[in-house]
């Protein structure tokens, strides 16, 4: 059998943190900010977890992380 390979995308945008849950950046926080407010923006800062429904497709892109 041939080794499975995780997704280079999912590398990039995923850290699986110790307890088993998976960490991801906010969305649409990259351009066109100028007709967003500020209090929007405030609240795509930081980071935040894959939420469960979707973790079955985290784990299928990242199959050596366990999950």
């Amino acid at each position: 059998m041939p080794k499975m390979k995780t997704k280079s995308s999912a590398k990039k945008r995923f850290r699986v943190r110790p307890g088993g849950t998976v960490k991801r950046g906010q969305a649409f926080k990259r351009h066109i900010l100028t007709k967003k407010t500020t209090k929007n923006k405030r609240h795509l800062r930081g980071a935040v977890n894959v939420h469960e429904t979707n973790m079955g497709h985290v784990a299928q892109m990242l199959p050596g992380a366990g999950l």
